[in-house]
């Protein structure tokens, strides 16, 4: 309560001072929280800087990667972070028993989300640290690639694809990042190894202090998700078959990847052919999207997950995903279709590749020599 009346009383103060106010933002931009740049410390004697105006910002199209925090999921995570503080395995004083309260409901909101008991949720860092756990925990041996320090194929698949089904991050739930989930069944029982030592905590599979305030908001997330679940499927449905529909109707040689029916429609991954899904990217800066999970981003190989389904290299090294969530507008979408459309017929025209197929000479015909 003191923090929210103290950002009150900020936000009175910044909207009654002098001086002119910020320029509306331009179509396709946003801007960010502040209206100015942070100012560095300088000494008082020194002559002040220039003002730096306001900060624009690109759309945000890649919500695979994380999501905007939900304000309802801040009202649940505030007072963790200030008043209530404790360690929630501390039991020998009101401020353990307060966190750990907050924690047990948690798991109770995770649990009910997916229709499980709450002792069969285990608390952890996120998707990556769930999957070790799930696979190194058994003892098994995996003829999978891993990456992400672990993140296996069906995770990266429904990050890239929206197909499959994954542990459960925090992030695709309008949570925080660094929190995360893992269903671990108790009858017939799985029997899982911790992969590290400690307190012994989340009934040893997983030791470390659990992060109060980050659990708080991962349940908060899924208590929301699970209240709007069939108000933003259909919501996030239509926005995303608006997207697919006005970009396939205007541009030829466009592939969607992943299973066209089965599939979470938020997480639309294209392949737009001839054209370099990375020149594509830097092309469309107004807007914020990805070439694939954000684990594998600094790696310049196509995605081995569109290369397990059978993506032809070409149609791998030219895809794009796009990811609406729960806060994206359907002017949100008709700016990125049209950034897009323009700047995929731009590459195209300076493609030979393309000049090549307008000819009709079949590529897949032709014997490349290097030199």
């Amino acid at each position: 309560m003191l923090l929210r009346a103290a950002w009150r009383r900020a936000a009175v103060a910044v909207t009654a001072a002098p001086g002119p106010k910020p320029a509306a933002p331009t179509r396709g931009l946003r801007l960010r929280v502040g209206d100015r740049a942070p100012q560095s410390a300088v000494p008082a004697d020194t002559a002040a800087a220039p003002e730096v105006g306001p900060v624009l910002r690109p759309l945000y199209m890649d919500v695979q990667a994380t999501t905007p925090l939900d304000p309802r999921v801040l009202d649940a995570m505030l007072p963790y972070l200030i008043n209530y503080y404790g360690n929630p395995h501390s039991r020998t004083h009101a401020y353990g028993w307060e966190s750990e309260a907050a924690m047990e409901r948690a798991r109770q909101q995770v649990a009910s989300l997916i229709g499980a008991d709450p002792r069969e949720i285990i608390f952890t860092s996120g998707a990556t640290e769930s999957n070790n756990i799930a696979i190194k925990g058994q003892g098994l041996t995996l003829l999978l690639r891993l990456e992400c320090s672990g993140a296996i194929l069906p995770c990266h698949s429904f990050n890239l694809l929206g197909s499959s089904n994954p542990p459960t991050p925090a992030s695709p739930v309008t949570s925080t990042t660094g929190v995360g989930a893992i269903y671990i069944r108790r009858r017939p029982r799985v029997r899982v190894e911790a992969l590290q030592s400690g307190g012994g905590q989340e009934r040893g599979m997983r030791s470390g202090t659990v992060p109060t305030p980050l659990v708080v908001g991962l349940g908060a997330a899924c208590e929301v998700a699970q209240q709007e679940m069939e108000y933003d499927h259909k919501r996030i449905s239509k926005l995303s078959e608006r997207l697919i529909q006005n970009i396939m109707k205007s541009l030829p040689d466009v592939v969607m990847n992943g299973d066209p029916k089965h599939h979470y429609p938020g997480c639309i991954n294209l392949s737009f052919a001839y054209v370099e899904g990375e020149s594509l990217l830097m092309a469309l800066k107004d807007v914020a999207l990805s070439s694939g999970s954000a684990c594998t981003s600094a790696s310049l190989e196509p995605s081995y997950v569109l290369r397990a389904i059978g993506t032809d290299e070409d149609l791998a090294h030219s895809s794009i995903r796009f990811g609406i969530g729960r806060f994206t507008t359907e002017e949100e979408v008709d700016y990125t279709v049209e950034k897009c459309i323009q700047h995929v017929k731009r590459l195209r025209e300076m493609s030979p590749l393309w000049e090549m197929v307008q000819d009709g000479i079949d590529l897949k015909s032709i014997k490349w020599t290097q030199h």
